[in-house]
């Protein structure tokens, strides 16, 4: 395992060119800079992170282009999921733009999605959920989501809770650019700071919602 010693900032001026220059040869010319500003430190921060948050999914570069308009065949972004259970847990994201950082759940099934509507319907695990929405988007966050137009059939339209009802995967995120610590080993604990603030969301989700 290597040692962490910070995501450099070669990293973001990777992604900036390869925005502008999203081909084969040019990644296989600049592959070298990818494995040592990205891949391996990504993966030396979410392993010293593991054993606090769970094992860590690093996203592969490579876009699939079978069905998209767009050929373009790499990612514009390096992402990362970490958990312990399926679809809910914590993302980091290094991109042109800097850091990202998230938590909640991406994905749901029939079964899930109704075990988290009559959570959020419920007066006590419902009214949790708002508090923690509401300070999250408090602290900087941003909550979004998959989410339908309206409340879905079989709550009331002025349901206090509607707009969390309207949601089929709920997740906040926040953007941190390219802060002064991002190349230091103290990135590890910046990261953790803004995981440990997104928790409540990924332990309700756990609770009342796994997949």
């Amino acid at each position: 395992m290597e040692t962490f010693t910070g995501i450099p900032t070669a990293a973001s001026g990777f992604y900036a060119e390869l925005e502008d220059n999203n081909n084969r040869d040019w990644w296989l010319a600049h592959k070298d800079t990818y494995d040592d500003a990205v891949r391996r430190p990504l993966e030396a921060l979410l392993d010293g992170l593991a054993p606090v948050f769970g094992p860590a999914k690093l996203f592969r570069p490579y876009r699939d282009v079978r069905f998209s308009p767009d050929k373009s065949p790499y990612k514009t972004a390096q992402g990362a999921f970490v958990s312990n259970h399926e679809g809910v847990g914590f993302y980091l994201q290094v991109s042109a733009d800097g850091l990202l950082v998230g938590g909640g759940f991406h994905s749901s099934s029939p079964a899930q999605l109704a075990r988290f509507r009559t959570a959020v319907d419920a007066p006590a695990s419902g009214g949790a959920l708002a508090r923690i929405v509401e300070t999250l988007s408090g602290s900087g966050f941003s909550v979004d989501g998959q989410e339908l137009k309206n409340v879905p059939r079989g709550f009331p339209r002025d349901h206090p809770r509607g707009e969390l009802l309207k949601h089929k995967t709920l997740s906040a995120s926040m953007h941190l650019g390219q802060p002064e610590w991002m190349d230091t080993a103290h990135a590890k604990d910046e990261v953790a700071r803004h995981w440990e603030q997104l928790r409540p969301l990924v332990d309700w989700t756990i609770r009342y919602a796994a997949p």
